[in-house]
């Protein structure tokens, strides 16, 4: 073998150990690159599976929130037709305690006019009669019912009802109530009727 022989095949032998040489580097730059391509895709699969999962979540919610408002809704206009049901009930029995209170006073009444047609002391009906009266105001006090007594307090638009003026007698007797004419009433302190007056001026 002569010498250009033997440098051709040193030469070979040298190109094929430096291509084995590179060839794990090769490999090894195309496994990172074929790792970071791979953790890319799972990456971008992974934000898809967080958007997909919060769209699921937030349609779930958006469920919960929909039934809750339906409920609710619901509630609400059972409550209402509820309190409407009520308040006409209210409204149409509302005096049945009042009237209930009466009945015994109008009993009363009925066997007092019985008594009257056999009656002839005028003296004995007149005091049935008034104890009816105190009952029935008795009656009427404690549902809340209160007579204005105006004779002697001072005038008072809140309360009283001028229909007279008289001059005044006494210095003292100026704007004040000498006389009433009708009874006022209060029930749980609202006036329900003024006390029709006389006042001094």
């Amino acid at each position: 073998m002569d010498t250009n022989q033997k440098k051709n095949q040193e030469e070979e032998i040298l190109k094929e150990t430096e291509n084995q040489q590179q060839k794990p580097e090769t490999q090894a730059e195309e496994s990172v690159s074929n790792e970071n391509v791979n953790e890319k895709k799972e990456a971008e699969l992974s934000d898809e599976e967080k958007v997909a999962k919060e769209l699921e979540e937030t349609k779930q919610a958006l469920e919960d929130y929909k039934d809750k408002y339906l409920r609710l809704s619901a509630e609400f206009d059972n409550y209402r037709k509820r309190t409407l049901k009520e308040k006409a009930e209210l409204i149409k029995n509302g005096g049945e305690k009042a009237i209930s209170a009466i009945l015994p006073i109008l009993d009363d009444l009925e066997r007092a006019l019985q008594n009257m047609q056999k009656a002839e002391d005028v003296k004995a009906m007149y005091e049935g009669i008034d104890l009816i009266h105190q009952k029935f105001l008795k009656n009427l006090e404690h549902e809340g019912l209160v007579k204005m007594e105006p004779v002697g307090e001072s005038f008072d638009t809140d309360f009283h009802e001028a229909i007279a003026l008289v001059p005044a007698t006494e210095d003292g007797q100026k704007g004040k109530v000498l006389d009433c004419v009708q009874t006022g009433y209060k029930l749980n302190d609202k006036v329900i009727r003024h006390a029709k007056v006389v006042v001094a001026q």
